[in-house]
């Protein structure tokens, strides 16, 4: 991502603090928010500080049979002192490269999913999600046998 340095954010954002920009293929939408829950930026009347800012970068890609993956990247930039936060050129560049980094994880981690529950074809006990011969492609609706009226779903599907 190149830097804007006319901007204080590096980034044209809009007065709600939302940007969208293109990247390595991806349309990433950034959001530049304060922490706090006052609608008017002030220092907290306890601490006497100013809330810090959150930059969060995201963005999600459909694949094949449904599946959905995302990137998220997040940065806090914190106030100095009792003063309220200074814009951080380099922040929403970090941001989105932390959600292209978990985008990148995310799809590893579905890569090795799918390699773990492919149906093994032998006409029934397929065993997970996947779609093959016993398996299902619904993890909310795990696979019974009817027999027993026991789910041969894992665990952490029920």
């Amino acid at each position: 991502m190149d830097i804007d340095t006319s901007q204080p954010w590096g980034l044209a954002i809009d007065f709600a603090g939302r940007a969208t920009l293109p990247e390595a293929g991806h349309t990433i939408y950034v959001n530049v928010s304060d922490t706090s829950f006052n609608s008017v930026i002030a220092p907290d009347s306890i601490t006497g500080t100013y809330a810090p800012v959150d930059i969060t970068a995201q963005f999600t890609e459909s694949g094949t049979g449904g599946a959905v993956l995302r990137g998220l990247g997040r940065v806090t930039v914190p106030p100095i002192g009792t003063a309220p936060v200074v814009p951080d050129q380099t922040a929403i560049q970090r941001a989105v490269a932390a959600a292209l980094a978990d985008f990148a994880a995310n799809v590893t981690a579905h890569a090795a999913l799918c390699a773990r529950w492919t149906s093994t074809g032998d006409g029934g006990s397929g065993g997970g999600f996947g779609g093959g011969p016993g398996g299902t492609d619904d993890p909310v609706d795990p696979p019974v046998d009817s027999g027993s009226g026991l789910s041969t779903a894992p665990d952490s599907a029920l």
